[in-house]
């Protein structure tokens, strides 16, 4: 069954349309990231979790900071300044590592405005088509690319309009696609992509190397009093809580770093090694440990794809996801979607906006059978040679009523 191209459909030949306003491409950007300093930083959705995170890293940081200060005077002159040194050292590593990962891009891939040019416009569904919520559309799902000599398969994404990258994933949280998306790490608030991944790594590391100093010289602060042990808790209890605090904060932040290491050491992502368990098959991106280290570390850094602050047209990024602007009641009009002239009928005129916005649904509520009763029929959308025909006896099942309705309609939208 032959389809028409995408290009066939020319724009209407005069705008009538007022020019569009100019403005910053982070001011309408359609993902849910938070900016700041004019778009130059580029937070998650959940970016107040960064707030939370500092309070959990630097508030006992902090708080050990301070006993030590108290206590240098009874310490050797070197030692006690070595320790305090050490101290703010890791807390401000940690902290700016923290705030790196947050406010940084972390490799939103660019989203289109609309559709491949290439793809065929069909009036037949398939499963194994991205229709993207209406029957004229047929994408392939999937596309096969060579990745180190391997077929990886590439997904359409109907909501970002194109295929993504390898390793790509479409984060539900931010609502973007992100290059080799790791997760959507909460306590940052922000994806993990490929260009945050090694920040987030560093933030990890000396997150758990702080809880380790912090717990050892606490620990330290305990035996090297006199007396014993149990009073010498009871008298320092800034210690003990440090200790205890230290202690369960250390298998969280101690067990992302292990399992960090396993998956830079194999050249995986979160994502990949709970989806696809490339224990079971061979990783396509596994280049040997060393190599791996190598490009996860010390290869060149991830150049942006996206500008932010580009000056763009803002009517332009008003072509919503088309699953979601024309949902699954617009399939019963059996009319055609171009992205320029709206929804078009089988005469190839533009349906009016205000049809293209009508609520279905409510058309088809009006024609249930109440219990024992008889269907009612609208005579709008019924001529009165067929009204008896659907008003009359009780063979009228759900079946019937159901493609009544959508035949219907039709005839109703399109004959307008």
């Amino acid at each position: 069954m032959g389809g028409q191209k995408f290009s066939d459909f020319a724009p209407p030949s005069k705008c009538t349309d007022r020019p569009s306003a100019k403005k910053r491409l982070y001011q309408v950007w359609r993902g849910r990231n938070k900016f700041l300093c004019g778009g130059r930083l580029v937070f998650g959705p959940d970016a107040g979790s960064v707030l939370l995170s500092t309070v959990l890293i630097g508030g006992p940081a902090l708080t050990f900071c301070i006993k030590m200060i108290f206590r240098i005077s009874e310490l050797d002159f070197l030692y006690g300044r070595i320790v305090l040194a050490g101290g703010f050292i890791l807390t401000f590593l940690a902290l700016s590592f923290l705030y790196m990962t947050a406010a940084r891009n972390p490799g939103i891939v660019p989203r289109n405005n609309r559709p491949p040019v290439d793809f065929e416009v069909e009036s037949v569904r398939s499963l194994d088509w991205a229709s993207c919520g209406t029957p004229s559309f047929k994408i392939p799902r999937t596309k096969d690319v060579i990745v180190n000599g391997h077929t990886v398969k590439v997904k359409f994404c109907d909501t970002c309009l194109l295929y993504r990258p390898p390793r790509a994933s479409h984060c539900s949280i931010c609502n973007n696609c992100v290059q080799r998306f790791d997760h959507h790490c909460p306590w940052v608030g922000q994806c993990i992509g490929v260009r945050n991944y090694r920040t987030f790594f560093c933030f990890v590391t000396t997150s758990t190397v702080l809880c380790i100093y912090v717990f050892t010289f606490s620990l330290l602060n305990l035996l090297e009093k006199p007396g014993p042990l149990w009073r010498n808790m009871s008298d320092d209890t800034v210690s003990v809580s440090l200790i205890v605090y230290c202690f369960i904060s250390v298998w969280f932040v101690g067990g992302l770093s292990v399992f960090h290491s396993y998956l830079v050491s194999t050249n995986q992502t979160t994502y990949e090694n709970f989806r696809y368990r490339y224990d079971r098959k061979e990783n396509p991106y596994n280049l040997g440990i060393g190599q791996n280290i190598k490009e996860i570390f010390f290869s060149k850094p991830v150049a942006t794809r996206i500008n932010f602050r580009e000056w763009v047209n803002e009517a332009d990024f008003h072509v919503q996801s088309i699953s979601r602007k024309f949902s699954a009641d617009f399939m019963r009009t059996h009319g055609k979607l171009d992205l320029e002239l709206g929804v078009i009928g089988k005469d190839g005129k533009p349906f009016p906006g205000i049809l293209q916005n009508l609520d279905y649904k409510g058309i088809e509520e009006s024609l249930k059978k109440p219990k024992g009763g008889k269907v009612i029929i609208d005579p709008f959308f019924l001529p009165s040679d067929q009204d008896e025909k659907y008003t009359t006896g009780d063979s009228f099942t759900d079946e019937d009523r159901s493609e009544f309705s959508s035949e219907r309609t039709s005839s109703a939208v399109l004959g307008r």
